[in-house]
């Protein structure tokens, strides 16, 4: 797991099990299933295959971030929360710090929408990405650090 001072709330190694299994219904984006090497987490994801193309039997790196921040929005010296200084870490022009992303192939934006708890330790945690969806289920110790309603950034890397 992270680190306290990180702003990464979740990270392992998934293996592809499967892509698409229902059929494909979209020409760009697929839903991809996964198994965690450390966690025993199970992964369900939508995304874009042109940007980001996997196939089964494929193993890659995902974090789950609260903020691109390296830091994890500490306070900074003169007592300002991270949030304001954390406005410019991804900038289009690319004059903003170097944040998270730079260290992963493929980012996306959302918010965990609903949390479930199931038999007795097991949890799924679920965010949209604008309408591209990730499910993961496990242990609940390795999601304490997911909360319902906030934002977050999922990193993929190969």
């Amino acid at each position: 797991m992270a680190s306290t001072s990180s702003s990464i709330v979740f990270d392992d190694i998934f293996t592809i099990n499967d892509i698409d299994k229902g059929g494909k219904k979209f020409d760009r984006v697929s839903r991809l299933y996964a198994r965690s090497k450390n966690y025993d987490m199970d992964l369900t994801l939508d995304y874009n295959i042109e940007l980001f193309p996997l196939v089964t039997g494929d193993s890659f790196a995902m974090a789950l971030a609260s903020s691109l921040s390296r830091d994890g929005g500490a306070p900074t010296a003169d007592g300002e929360d991270g949030e304001d200084k954390d406005r410019d870490v991804w900038r289009p022009d690319g004059k903003g710090r170097r944040g998270l992303e730079e260290d992963y192939d493929y980012v996306m934006y959302g918010k965990v929408y609903k949390f479930d708890t199931g038999s007795s330790d097991i949890v799924t945690a679920y965010a949209s990405f604008g309408g591209l969806l990730l499910s993961i289920t496990g242990s609940y110790r390795h999601l304490t650090n997911v909360v319902l309603g906030d934002p977050v950034y999922v990193l993929l890397r190969k």
